[in-house]
């Protein structure tokens, strides 16, 4: 068997490799041109050198073992910035979409075309956050519609779920001029309205997209590539969190998609174990 055919065979089994630079393979693609066509005594062994664990090796057992349950990461609570925004925990979705529709709790009422409340099943199981509305959501109303909103769309299809079987909002209601980053007193006039729409879905999991995104509803700092991969619960809640890109992002990464996608089976997965088929 050559060398790059061993190679993925290994990594497909979920065992560590660890190979030199001028031996490595390409994860995605085509061997090395500079490996050698067989593997000599000589080449071996600089390989085995490299490749041999610190300790004593894991038996096959623990290899080929079934994968653990996500671990659940609790979320400290921390201070929110104070607005002025109106008590909501009594509003029903009527009331509240009326409530944010007539907001004028930040300067964004002065530039927006309308309010993007959010849109989707209000029983949904999974619910999708992201930032805020950009200028095709911002003339239309809705979330998520575009290039974007299509990926979107493709990228719950991936793993069974139907878009409108979710319910998709934003951090803001309203779009930021330029499409600039929220303001941290914008995200807190809006965070209210968030916070019922949630209360009112009763969501198994949110998928938050975006880092934006992540560091309002987390109300954390870490950088996103440190907070995916971990389920994570709402600060003051017990709703299970996670993380991963932006749509818009994977639109201009498209190299990251394969980083998203292990994120979607998380939540798949995630979602399974609780007996819930995505």
């Amino acid at each position: 068997m050559d060398w790059p055919t061993r190679s993925r065979y290994l990594k497909a089994m979920g065992i560590p490799l660890w190979i030199p630079k001028d031996l490595a393979v390409d994860d995605e693609t085509t061997p090395n041109p500079e490996l050698p066509a067989t593997l000599t005594s000589e080449t071996l062994e600089p390989l085995t050198s490299i490749s041999k664990p610190a300790s004593s090796p894991r038996a096959l057992s623990e290899l080929f073992a079934e994968p653990a349950k996500p671990k659940v990461i609790p979320n400290p609570a921390k201070p929110v910035i104070a607005s002025h925004a109106p008590n909501c925990s009594q509003l029903n979705w009527l009331d509240l979409e009326a409530a944010v529709a007539a907001c004028k709790l930040c300067e964004l009422h002065k530039t927006r075309t309308q309010t993007v409340f959010g849109t989707g099943h209000q029983q949904a199981r999974c619910m999708i956050i992201g930032e805020a509305p950009g200028a095709e959501e911002d003339r239309q109303g809705l979330p998520f519609v575009g290039k974007s909103g299509k990926l979107l769309t493709n990228m719950l299809a991936a793993i069974d779920i139907a878009r409108e079987d979710i319910y998709i909002a934003n951090i803001l209601k309203c779009r930021p001029p330029n499409n600039r980053d929220p303001k941290p007193e914008e995200a807190a006039a809006c965070r209210g309205y968030l916070e019922r729409q949630i209360a009112l879905i009763q969501p198994m999991l949110i998928l938050v997209v975006g880092r934006i995104a992540a560091h309002n509803l987390l109300q954390t700092t870490t950088p996103l590539g440190r907070l995916r991969g971990s389920v994570h619960t709402l600060p003051n809640s017990t709703v299970p969190v996670i993380v991963t890109y932006h749509p818009a992002y994977l639109l201009r990464q498209p190299t990251e998609k394969r980083r998203a996608w292990q994120d979607l089976q998380l939540a798949r997965d995630f979602l399974a174990s609780l007996g819930v088929k995505a």
